[in-house]
């Protein structure tokens, strides 16, 4: 099972999104589970998941895996996308509802209408949006303009790191060029004698 913290502050214990088809694309925990018990978690919380109608409501009891009463799994269906947030029975519902509204907000907001792909593809860009709302299983940051900041931020950092990455790879590819025409204007100024 799962091993257990010293101080059981945390709230959040995982967050799961997969697909329509149980394709997960983003997986993080908050509590330590050994690997083939985090698969048969996903798969356990897709099944109780998407078996369920649209027309019901967002949260339910956890499984058997992630801890049955003691937990709850709260979830959004957004097209093709569940975004399932698994909490303790202390967490409130609603309050985890507006927090996966303003994820998906967020991710809206980064990718220009967020899809599938934009979680496959950029997923270390998803991790840093959650990181600024959620860590070590604790809401960090719900305001949706705060959250963008920091990416915002984070984003011109990572743009100006390769600008100045690309100038010294630009420097140094020239180097070569700049050294033989340095040789050759030394020739040109003073030939060798013999």
């Amino acid at each position: 099972r799962a091993i257990r913290p010293i101080l059981n502050l945390v709230m959040i214990k995982a967050i799961l999104v997969f697909n329509n088809h149980g394709k997960p694309r983003l997986v993080k925990f908050f509590v330590r589970y050994n690997e083939d018990l985090q698969q048969q978690i996903v798969r356990e919380t897709f099944h109780l998941v998407s078996r369920r109608d649209d027309a019901v409501c967002n949260f339910l009891e956890g499984g058997s895996m992630i801890g049955g009463s003691d937990f709850r799994l709260i979830y959004r269906h957004y097209a093709t996308l569940y975004f399932v947030f698994c909490v303790d029975s202390s967490e409130s519902e609603l309050g985890i509802l507006d927090l996966i509204q303003v994820f998906v907000e967020t991710l809206d907001k980064c990718f220009e209408n967020v899809c599938e792909l934009d979680l496959i593809f950029h997923v270390d860009k998803v991790h840093h949006i959650l990181n600024e709302m959620v860590m070590g299983g604790m809401v960090l940051e719900t305001n949706m303009t705060e959250i963008l900041t920091h990416i915002e931020a984070q984003t011109k950092l990572e743009k100006q790191e390769t600008t100045a990455v690309s100038f010294v790879k630009a420097g140094m590819a020239s180097a070569p060029t700049r050294a033989i025409a340095a040789v050759n204007t030394l020739k040109a100024a003073a030939p060798f004698k013999r």
